[in-house]
């Protein structure tokens, strides 16, 4: 099952992939901790991180939309200008007080992004539960991961999830550093890829 570049008409479908994907995970399932909204709440999320990521031509899909990539390559926001302020209204709308805690946690993330030298950095790598298991996520990692290595450049993932440890180390990350989250929060893992020679 080969990916593909991702177009606009493909947003909400990629939304709500890693809707699903993210759904129970230990950071940005407890950060929006009503379930009942949660969808939702991650759709816009990340339709908007995926609307700023679209013009580099780094958003990958698989043909059903099983599994979904979102990269940021060197020298790019995360969010250009009009998406970040659009999430922050979301956010206040949708989360009230809790709104802040978010933020907190999304100032951590980038006080621990490592700027050593320019990379591609994966800012949301999912699997719709569907067809979690199958490998479909990884093998689409690992197909941009050689796009990468023909362009010579290292690539720089968070994992929130420690089960996917042994899956990124698996296609050549290493651990980078960790954080702790604020409030009691989870613990998250940073890590790195050089590019392969």
């Amino acid at each position: 099952m080969q990916g593909r570049v991702a177009v606009v008409e493909d947003t909400d479908e990629i939304a709500r992939t890693l809707a699903e994907a993210f759904f129970l995970d230990p950071v940005w399932g407890g950060a929006f901790d009503d379930p009942t909204q949660r969808k939702p709440q991650h759709e816009a999320w990340f339709r908007l991180l995926i609307h700023s990521a679209l013009p580099s031509q780094w958003v990958w899909t698989t043909p059903g939309y099983e599994a979904a990539t979102v990269w940021v390559p060197p020298g790019c926001p995360e969010l250009n200008e009009a998406d970040e302020a659009l999430l922050e209204a979301m956010l206040e709308e949708s989360l009230g007080a809790r709104a802040e805690l978010v933020f907190e946690i999304f100032d951590c993330f980038e006080t621990a992004h490592p700027r050593p030298q320019d990379h591609y950095y994966v800012g949301l790598l999912g699997t719709h539960t569907e067809h979690r298991g199958a490998g479909i996520g990884m093998r689409l990692l690992q197909e941009n991961l050689v796009r990468l290595d023909a362009l010579g450049l290292p690539a720089y993932l968070e994992s929130t999830n420690p089960a996917n440890l042994r899956r990124y180390e698996g296609v050549g990350f290493a651990v980078y550093e960790v954080f702790d989250l604020p409030d009691g929060g989870p613990t998250v893992t940073t890590m790195w890829r050089d590019s392969a020679p």
